[in-house]
């Protein structure tokens, strides 16, 4: 399904130990309608909801919706940190175009 890279995840636990309201929750990874391709990835942390495939990677716990799952099946989420900032990653095989700033996509 989705893969979370080991610096992914511990960007995520420095993050869930700074955000109170992220207590007892898992990261949410879901697509929306935007960005200048059509469709942008967001992240959050929330409940499990039912029919959310759950992902476990280095310690973390992934939950997607259903409609987002279609659109992320293969992806890769990893966070870097270059001269241009940081920030999560996606490297989604189902992508066929993407903006400059690598934060929206097109599916066809």
């Amino acid at each position: 399904m989705v893969e979370l890279t080991e610096k992914a995840a511990e960007k995520v636990k420095f993050f869930a130990q700074t955000m109170p309201e992220a207590a007892g929750k898992a990261l949410r990874i879901f697509i929306e309608g935007g960005g200048c391709s059509g469709f942008q990835y967001g992240f959050t942390f929330d409940d499990r909801q039912e029919g959310d495939t759950v992902i476990e990677a280095h310690g973390i716990t992934v939950v997607i919706d259903p409609l987002s799952a279609q659109y992320l099946a293969g992806a890769t989420v990893d966070f870097v940190e270059d001269f241009r900032g940081s920030g999560f990653v996606v490297d989604n095989p189902n992508a066929v175009r993407s903006c400059g700033c690598g934060h929206s996509f097109a599916v066809e």
